[in-house]
């Protein structure tokens, strides 16, 4: 059996490390293509790989046309849009993913985006603090979960609203649940994004919304741009001069953005799960699940069907 690990943007030295000798101790061969700049190059490296690992790097139906051998694709991260998943299921693919491992890394970043932005990104300018501000988590899983938990550390006042987890699983949390989305924007000073790019959630985060928000609130994205509607945001943004919006996904629209200047902040690229930590928690994962299925079927963190 080949498992193939194939990232654009590589793991961690320690990390790919860590994965080898689990696939190697479970009697498997390992192949690295790391940094590639060409797809042909992903096609012809999957054409004898039974399982593969990758990040971010998209798995099509092209991709899976050429992976005649391919038995499990596991995405190193939560997120699997990257991931043709009807074309996965008409190959008799497995795909999972590995949620959790990243979710730790996420929120420390949301924080520290968070007092970076209070602090007037520090431009030697009197900021303010976060302590008693009101912090609105759209989407309680793993991520956050994770940023309730820091946040309160903070001194924040923290609800959440997630539409696939029930009120009360949230207030055994210690995190007030908000009884809808809307109510979740129009009470709290900071919304932090954590919900998935799906058909629902696209384009779901408009002017309507985000504009029931208080005077100087700010809209925080880790989760996914294809959520954002960004020509009413920043439609929004011009009339409204107190709102500031901070991504770690830079929006197709970055150069509108800009624009608004001292008001808006985006990573050069996403910096979410980009720790030693988080790249070796995720890619142990992957590597343990694919030596799970392979050997024993099993399916748990299985996204598809």
């Amino acid at each position: 059996m080949k498992v193939l690990i194939a990232t654009e943007k590589p793991f961690a030295a320690t990390a790919v490390k860590g994965i080898k000798e689990v696939i190697e101790e479970a009697g498997y061969e390992v192949a690295l293509l790391e940094k590639y700049t060409d797809k042909a190059q992903l096609l012809d490296a999957v054409k004898d790989a039974n399982a593969i690992i990758i990040r971010s790097d998209k798995v099509d139906a092209e991709v899976l046309d050429a992976a005649k051998e391919l038995k499990i694709v596991v995405r190193a991260g939560a997120g699997y849009d990257n991931v043709d998943l009807d074309a996965a299921t008409a190959h008799g693919v497995v795909v999972m993913n590995t949620p959790g491992q990243n979710a730790n890394a996420v929120a420390e970043l949301v924080l520290g985006l968070l007092v970076f932005t209070v602090r007037n990104f520090y431009n030697g300018k009197a900021g303010s603090e976060l302590m008693g501000k009101k912090l609105g988590i759209l989407a309680f899983g793993n991520v956050g979960r994770n940023v309730a938990r820091i946040a309160k550390g903070f001194g924040m006042e923290v609800s959440a609203y997630d539409a696939y987890c029930p009120a009360e699983a949230i207030e055994a949390a210690g995190v007030h649940a908000a009884a809808s989305q809307e109510e979740l924007f129009a009470n709290c000073d900071i919304v932090s994004l954590h919900i998935p790019a799906t058909p629902e959630t696209k384009q779901s985060i408009n002017k309507a919304l985000v504009g029931t928000m208080k005077k100087g609130a700010i809209l925080i994205n880790t989760a996914r741009k294809e959520v954002i509607n960004e020509p009413e945001l920043i439609e929004l943004m011009r009339e409204r001069t107190d709102l500031k919006y901070i991504t770690d996904i830079m929006p197709d629209q970055d150069a509108d953005f800009k624009q608004l200047e001292g008001r808006y902040f985006s990573t050069p690229k996403k910096m979410g799960a980009q720790t030693a930590e988080a790249n070796t928690n995720a890619g142990l994962a992957a590597a343990r699940q694919i030596v799970g299925y392979l050997k024993e079927g099993i399916t748990k963190f299985q996204v598809n069907k």
